[in-house]
């Protein structure tokens, strides 16, 4: 068991060496390549430019329309003659026609149109801006967790230290003929753990290493490692301060808030089929026709002599259309109210982040400062117990529990301070956005 521990020791002090070595990455840098990388932006990127072309499409319907054709047709056997009367006669027939058509006046619906997709493309805009707030705060949060394990594993390493100094110190004392051996087998088996306590935070920290660059769509967690950030204690904005703020650069409500246009752009589409439409027309053709038996005129002369032109406006009035216009709007109505429900609770969501994260870090920094003057005294404690222990006058079991006191007390500083800067970043950013 003391060599699985020792082995587990040197390899957790081999990716500690590797770390020195690795490459090191800021906080903004992991979340520019997060944003730059992550797929689900990438996805909402590609919706960006399916409302750049939605639009396109809408103002391509103010074009007008210009198509030609032409066709050939054979007819054998009896047919109907100009003497009326029947006869075994084959005919061919070829014809050819450009017609040219503008839409005049057609509702108001391709203007409507137009409007709906740049509506539509704002928000795609900001649904992107919102994925990509998410992944930032999911890096943030990754980030300093990893910040977080090492300081536990730094904290768990000194235990260690402290530990293997107390069997050295031991093994001199019973060469010395001055202790029991004895108590050197409780020491030993006190520094193992200790070890296995190092190895365990170690494996946290490359666990919370890896979870960062799979956040960041790395290939390989080989080589990658986090600087770290200036901490200190931050002032803590209020939650009202922050949500009025928010309110107008959330790019979550700002999409709701968008959203809702959309609906209502989307209800004056509809409203269009109870306008009427008109559009011009323009076309020329002409036809070339054969008989058998007959004497047939030349194919220029028919061509010439055959030649059409024609011009025209064509006016539809919506007179009843099945309530097909009618539940059209009813239905871009139920639309729009769903897209307000879907801000109002945008909203309600963001003012209980906001809350919570403001209460959270208050929290956090009053443990931490509370924890700072009760780990002074654990530490002043334990110094007075070890200095006891050492003297002979505290047992084993006292030296073991204040160190332990200690170690607890070190990891609850830990934990409360890097909580305490993750809420706060978290303020900030709702504050501030990516700033």
């Amino acid at each position: 068991m003391k060599n699985r521990i020792k082995i587990g020791l040197m390899f957790s002090m081999g990716l500690l060496a590797m770390d020195g070595l690795a490459e090191t990455w800021s906080l903004d840098s992991c979340i520019s390549y997060a944003i730059n990388h992550n797929v689900g932006i990438r996805q909402q990127e590609l919706r960006i430019k399916e409302g750049e072309q939605a639009i396109t499409e809408a103002k391509d319907r103010f074009l007008p329309q210009l198509d030609a054709s032409a066709s050939e047709s054979f007819s054998f056997g009896r047919g109907l003659t100009s003497d009326n009367t029947y006869a075994n006669r084959n005919t061919s027939n070829f014809g050819w026609n450009v017609g040219f058509g503008l839409p005049l006046f057609q509702g108001m619906a391709e203007y409507r149109g137009v409007k709906v997709a740049k509506a539509s493309l704002i928000q795609y805009v900001h649904e992107t801006e919102a994925a990509k707030d998410n992944v930032s705060l999911n890096v943030i949060s990754q980030y300093l967790q990893v910040l977080y394990c090492k300081e536990v594993a730094q904290s768990a390493r000194s235990q260690a230290e402290l530990s293997a100094f107390e069997v050295e110190r031991q093994k001199a004392l019973i060469e010395a003929g001055k202790v029991a051996e004895a108590t050197l087998y409780d020491l030993e088996s006190v520094a193992a753990q200790d070890r296995l306590q190092v190895v365990t935070a170690d494996n946290d920290t490359r666990t919370a290493i890896v979870n960062l660059a799979n956040l960041l769509q790395l290939p390989s967690a080989e080589g990658f490692d986090v600087m770290p950030i200036s901490q200190g204690e931050p002032p803590i904005p209020g939650p009202e301060d922050v949500y009025s703020q928010a309110l107008g650069i959330n790019n979550a409500v700002l999409g709701a808030r968008q959203a809702v246009k959309v609906a209502d752009e989307n209800i004056s589409y509809a409203k269009s089929g109870y306008m009427p439409t008109l559009s011009f027309n323009a076309g020329i053709g002409s036809s070339y026709y054969t008989l058998s038996g007959m004497q047939n005129e030349a194919f220029g002369r028919q061509m010439k002599n055959n030649l059409s032109k024609s011009l025209g406006f064509s006016l539809r009035i919506p007179i009843f259309d099945g309530f097909g216009t009618r539940n059209s709007v009813r239905r871009a109505k139920f639309q729009r109210n769903s897209a307000m429900l879907a801000l109002e609770q945008q909203t309600v969501d963001l003012h209980r982040d906001i809350e919570l994260a403001y209460y959270q870090a208050v929290g956090a920094r009053e443990r931490y400062l509370t924890s700072g003057e009760t780990l002074e005294k654990t530490r002043l404690s334990f110094d007075s117990t070890r200095e006891r222990f050492n003297l002979g006058r505290a047992t084993q079991a006292d030296y073991e529990q204040a160190k332990n006191n200690l170690f607890r007390t070190e990891i609850a500083r830990i934990q409360a301070h890097y909580e305490y800067l993750m809420r706060h970043r978290i303020l900030m950013f709702y504050a501030d956005g990516r700033k």
